[in-house]
């Protein structure tokens, strides 16, 4: 699943704006990046071409790769399902539970390559996908296969729900699995296809779905397999409102002290959401550094309020953006959730509380830091891996623009030229190098007919 780059140099030449995203915030004007071996290896104004590809950037925006930090691929098959558009979260997903319980392994091959492509295809390079339901011979190893053959670098997570609605969870008690099964499964995942490595395209994290749909054990079970392992954790928390009832009523405690309890803090950790996490809980996750996925366009959609993000982030929390599944948010485009993230925040806190550069940050180096890798992505820095995404300035959207980069937050939807992986192109001219976008399109139309049906 590793592609090679030996031998190749690549010099991306006079690129108009460069958001580097490292620690002075540097906006270079001008600038080349020759690119050796997936690596960036220098920065600086007429760099030496010889025995390089040359791709002149004139006109062109240059940041790091996207980067999303929460996603569901598998329901990009149930965008805007008619009995879900008006539902708050609970119920959202009792309604829905049904449908995924009915998806089969090629539903889920269609369903992950069409979210992987719509990502590449809006200037992502990189994903988390947090895969929890494993109906009808379904396992892991179908999303990854999917995701990988595209190029994107893949964080795969082993999700697991345990407590069925007989044992007063969520979900129906046919889409539970044996905690024994969700633990074996979850090393024989890590020991196949885990890479630690800095060029790693794939990594797997180890993610229960949330406090209510699995139990207390698997939790704290689940946290010691994975620094056992060495590998990163995931789980959803303090979504809304439902989300902190139920922990008090169950738990009796708040969110934060349970995921403290059993071993759910630190920045080998990341959740998703924490729309309702209070003072004390920030302040737990920032001295613990544990990460947060912050996905304000699904939050919008389930009406799960507004996430504290700026206190967060004053308060040095690792926090990254996430689209969250494809059901609750019905796109997955990693700025428009930059834009939306502003857009709260000013509501919330003022017009002044969040800046266009700050929402792009969290799109790229914040979600690198959140996801584990953060030493090696995120910048445009010299030693870092060549990640990139590449904007067109010769857009509608662009057109009376003063400050072109704030414009790529502000202004759009945009969509990339061209999208670098590893030092390769994934995306070249807006077109999917590794896959035709109407085979994709075509294997998705059939599975959703027959789900429909």
């Amino acid at each position: 699943m590793h592609s090679s780059t030996l031998d190749r140099k690549r010099l991306f030449k006079n690129i108009s704006h460069i958001v580097t995203m490292d620690d002075d915030s540097r906006e270079l004007s001008d600038f080349d990046i020759l690119v050796v071996d997936g690596i960036i290896k220098d920065i600086g104004k007429n760099l030496n071409a010889d025995g390089c590809e040359v791709i002149n950037l004139s006109e062109h925006i240059l940041t790091p790769g996207l980067v999303n930090t929460h996603h569901h691929l598998y329901q990009t098959l149930t965008r805007a399902v008619p009995e879900c558009q008006d539902a708050l979260l609970f119920g959202w997903l009792k309604t829905l539970y049904p449908i995924w319980g009915r998806m089969t392994p090629a539903h889920f091959h269609a369903a992950v390559q069409t979210g992987v492509a719509e990502l590449l295809l809006s200037g992502c390079t990189m994903t988390s996908d947090h895969h929890y339901i494993f109906p009808n011979g379904v396992t892991l190893d179908d999303s990854i296969h999917a995701a990988c053959e595209l190029g994107i670098r893949f964080h795969a997570t082993r999700g697991s729900m345990s407590i069925g609605e007989s044992d007063g969870g969520l979900p129906p008690d046919a889409l539970v699995e044996k905690e024994d099964v969700i633990l074996n499964d979850s090393i024989r995942l890590i020991d196949k296809y885990h890479d630690a490595s800095a060029s790693s395209k794939i990594r797997v994290a180890v993610a229960p779905c949330s406090p209510f749909s699995v139990s207390r054990e698997l939790m704290r079970d689940a946290a010691l397999l994975a620094r056992d392992k060495g590998v990163m954790m995931h789980t959803h928390l303090a979504e809304n409102v439902e989300d902190i009832a139920y922990s008090l009523e169950k738990f009796g405690m708040r969110p934060g002290d349970y995921a403290e309890e059993l071993g759910w803090v630190g920045d080998d950790v990341w959740h998703a959401h924490c729309v309702q996490l209070d003072d004390t809980e920030i302040d737990l996750f920032a001295n613990t550094k544990t990460g947060v996925a912050h996905c304000p366009c699904s939050n919008c959609r389930l009406g799960s309020g507004i996430a504290p993000i700026r206190k967060m982030i004053d308060r040095a929390v690792p926090v990254g953006l996430g689209v969250d599944g494809s059901a609750s948010n019905d796109s997955g485009h990693i700025l428009s959730e930059a834009r939306q993230a502003i857009l709260l925040q000013r509501v919330a806190n003022g017009a002044d509380a969040f800046s266009a550069r700050q929402a792009l940050r969290l799109a790229t180096r914040g979600g690198a830091e959140v996801l584990g890798r953060g030493g090696e992505l995120g910048q445009i820095k010299v030693g870092m891996r060549a990640d990139f995404a590449i904007w067109n300035m010769d857009h509608i959207a662009f057109a009376g623009a003063w400050d072109p980069i704030a414009a790529l937050v502000l202004c759009g939807p945009f969509s990339p030229s061209q999208v670098v992986v590893e030092g390769e192109d994934v995306v070249q001219e807006g077109r999917l190098v590794q896959k035709e976008l109407r085979d994709i399109q075509q294997a998705q139309n059939i599975a959703i007919k027959e789900l429909m049906a």
